[in-house]
């Protein structure tokens, strides 16, 4: 299926501005739309060509573009670089986070030498395997390990000053049921740490470029799923968030500042209720943005998860949820008054 790619100019009635198109994309994470930082009037997104995935960049002003031959995950803040796990493989183990349309060359190989997370130039295109899954897999000791799990990547992410980015290494029992350790590494993939090693590794962001907010379990005392922040060491302090206040499985991002967390819940109650939530870290208060309902027939791989955005000011958030008959949507918060901006 092809998607349209485009913008919404908010100040011209939410007049819809076509830019182009993507065959390379799923209900996740789209095909990775997203403005390139270090421009003002630049975008990238993951497409899909007769020989494999790509990545347009396109300047929204000048309209100049150029494809390059890798699909891109996650950019560095200033632009130059970025990282990505093998799609394919992603599409084979967890659908809705991976791309269809290319089988993964090493379904049969549980830990393949050949794939894991690339390195790209967005000035040049050119790319390099930094780490592999073989190499994950050997590091350190796993829980439950046994024969017949299957090793991916996903969730990649780039610290605020682009010294050092984290993955989630994920292996997916016979079962079904899958693990994860979080571990972070250099740009160039040196000095590989794994953070979380315990298999209880789930939505991250970074605070600032040495602490990482990662919900996890046994930790600080509790053995239920909650909010931490590491240190980006191995073996580093830890400490609990919002302990019973902010959600333990929602989408985290910082403000500005590092004093208010955006965060989400997943459908709750009979209702299935989804509240993107802010959280004031120096009081422990939270405040609900809203309850939005998630119809029943939103489930599994077609799920509407919020994942609230935040706008480049502040000022608003954006999250996604189904309104009426009209299915997916966007809808804008103003959250302004609330965190005190003018």
């Amino acid at each position: 299926d092809e998607i349209q790619i485009g913008m919404v100019d908010l100040q011209d009635n939410d007049r819809w501005i076509p830019l182009g198109q993507s065959t390379a994309w799923n209900w996740q994470q789209g095909c990775m739309l997203q403005w390139l930082p270090g421009t003002d009037s630049t975008i990238l997104w993951n497409d899909r060509s007769a020989d494999g995935y790509v990545c347009h960049l396109l300047d929204v002003q000048t309209k100049e573009h150029r494809v390059i031959p890798s699909p891109v995950y996650c950019v560095s803040p200033d632009g130059r670089t970025a990282v990505t796990p093998d799609f394919r493989r992603i599409a084979d183990v967890r659908p809705g986070y991976g791309y269809t349309g290319f089988p993964d060359p090493f379904a049969d190989d549980p830990a393949p030498h050949d794939t894991g997370i690339l390195r790209i130039d967005l000035q040049t295109g050119r790319s390099e395997l930094i780490i592999s899954i073989a190499q994950i897999a050997k590091l350190g000791e796993r829980s439950n390990a046994q024969s017949g799990i299957k090793h991916y990547f996903n969730h990649l992410l780039f610290s605020p000053d682009g010294s050092r980015f984290i993955a989630l290494h994920r292996w997916q029992y016979p079962d079904g049921t899958r693990l994860t350790r979080m571990f972070t590494a250099n740009p160039d993939g040196t000095d590989i740490r794994v953070v979380i090693p315990n298999g209880y590794a789930s939505h991250f962001i970074w605070r600032d470029p040495q602490h990482i907010l990662s919900q996890s379990k046994q930790y600080c005392g509790n053995d239920n799923w909650g909010d931490f922040l590491f240190e980006d060491k191995v073996g580093g302090h830890v400490e609990e968030i919002g302990h019973g206040i902010l959600d333990p499985s929602g989408h985290l991002s910082y403000l500005p500042g590092g004093e208010w967390i955006l965060n989400d819940t997943y459908p709750q109650g009979p209702k299935r209720l989804q509240t993107p939530h802010l959280f004031h870290v120096p009081t422990g208060r939270r405040i609900d943005l809203g309850h939005f309902h998630l119809p029943a027939v939103y489930t599994g791989e077609w799920r509407v998860d919020t994942h609230p955005r935040l706008s480049p000011d502040s000022h608003l958030v954006c999250i996604d949820a189904p309104h009426g008959s009209e299915g997916r949507q966007l809808h804008l918060i103003d959250i302004s008054t609330i965190i005190g901006l003018q």
